[in-house]
């Protein structure tokens, strides 16, 4: 699975081709997500805050999964809470009068983002494994865990200082969606064989409940343990055991967000545990609190 050659972006502003739309992204992330996974008490985030997620351009699927735009307006600070995907983030914003632009490594912890007056954002989520054409230079595990300026990462130019403009001053979320694209593909990422590999083990591990070990995954990869694990440090950030309890604690999340009476026993069998204790052991080591804690929090 090769990522195809970057093309010319379609036409600015065409917002039919960018309406969103629910569901789970395809291979090729052409879909955006539709759920509110990783989103730690999402009804009330939402009450909040205008969130809305738009495909990139067809060139940039391959690396891409979608783009996030949120805007508030608000009387009182707001904590948002977010158990961050195995994905490296770029985030363009503008909130106090100022634009700036942040490359955001995979995050281990729940990340508390404080919010309050008004602000906007245009969020990047790169595709596990995608971030990597786009700084080729250096492993995608120097990011993990770190916020750095983008100039730092991707280097500055027009096309960066035209993105942060659109987040800024444009209320047309197509046109901001073009103006992001414009400074992605400003940016020339070009197909890596071993990008394609990464990112294709890694979508493997999110939707394939089989796949529970590090070893399991190296099989069906035809690799060694060792290789994989080398393979995820460079181009995903983190390792093939952290993806796969990463997503499955996800997926946990959001049978959580619908259901407030959730069997966990049947759940945990579905996310291919042993027993419900271990997940409820690695849902609290994540999140903080067990189940059923979190559930009872976020219904108050």
């Amino acid at each position: 699975m090769s990522p195809s050659a970057v093309t010319s972006p379609g036409p600015p502003g065409d917002s039919a081709a960018r309406t969103p739309a629910p569901g789970g992204p395809g291979p090729s992330g052409m879909v955006p997500r539709g759920d509110t996974r990783g989103i730690l008490g999402p009804s009330a985030l939402l009450r909040r805050i205008s969130f809305r997620r738009l495909p990139p351009a067809p060139a940039l699927r391959p690396y891409v999964e979608h783009y996030w735009l949120i805007d508030w307006d608000l009387p009182a600070p707001y904590e948002a809470r977010v158990l961050p995907h195995p994905a490296v983030n770029a985030v363009l914003q503008w909130r106090g009068g100022r634009s700036r632009c942040e490359v955001s490594g995979v995050g281990l912890q729940v990340h508390t983002e404080r919010l309050e007056g008004a602000g906007r954002v245009a969020g990047v989520q790169f595709r596990p494994g995608g971030f990597r054409p786009f700084a080729p230079e250096v492993p995608v595990a120097e990011w993990t865990g770190r916020r750095l300026p983008a100039e730092e990462v991707t280097g500055t130019g027009p096309a960066l200082t035209e993105a942060l403009a659109a987040v800024g001053e444009e209320r047309d979320d197509a046109r901001r969606a073009a103006a992001v694209d414009a400074w992605l593909l400003s940016l020339a990422p070009r197909p890596d064989p071993q990008a394609a590999l990464a990112l294709e083990l890694a979508d493997l591990a999110r939707r394939d409940r089989t796949v529970c070990s590090t070893s399991r995954l190296a099989e069906l990869g035809g690799l060694s343990v060792r290789a994989l694990q080398r393979l995820f440090a460079a181009y995903v950030g983190v390792s093939p055991k952290w993806v796969i309890l990463r997503y499955r604690v996800l997926d946990a999340l959001e049978r959580a967000a619908a259901d407030g009476a959730a069997d966990w026993a049947g759940i945990a069998a579905e996310l291919g545990y042993a027993d419900q204790a271990h997940l409820v052991r690695d849902f609290t080591a994540t999140v903080g609190v067990p189940p059923t804690v979190y559930t009872a929090r976020s219904a108050a």
